[in-house]
């Protein structure tokens, strides 16, 4: 992990929203449109009081961050989590820093 996306993944999770996020990503078999892992943004926004546009906003940060990885499903923008990255981000943050 490069200190640039380094730098990007701290400053993604330092927002409790977005760690809140991440960790309902983690829970399996909540996804409305039948997926074992990841959620719907509609499936985010029934379990934060976050408006869909913030939800957005947040998941947007969380994807240029490489720890979220979106998937267009018909209507709805389906997320999962990037499990590489957040595995380097904890191996560098305990090795590096």
């Amino acid at each position: 992990m490069t200190d640039k996306q380094l730098v990007l993944a701290l400053k993604a999770v330092a927002d409790p929203a977005r760690v809140k996020i991440l960790r309902l990503l983690k829970q399996k078999g909540q996804c409305s449109i039948g997926k074992g892992v990841g959620m719907c943004a509609c499936d985010v926004q029934d379990h934060v009081t976050l408006s869909q546009p913030t939800i957005s906003h947040h998941m947007s940060i969380l994807r240029k961050a490489g720890l979220v990885q979106a998937e267009k499903q018909g209507l709805w923008m389906w997320y999962r989590r990037n499990e590489k990255s957040l595995k380097e981000l904890a191996h560098a943050v305990s090795a590096d820093l």
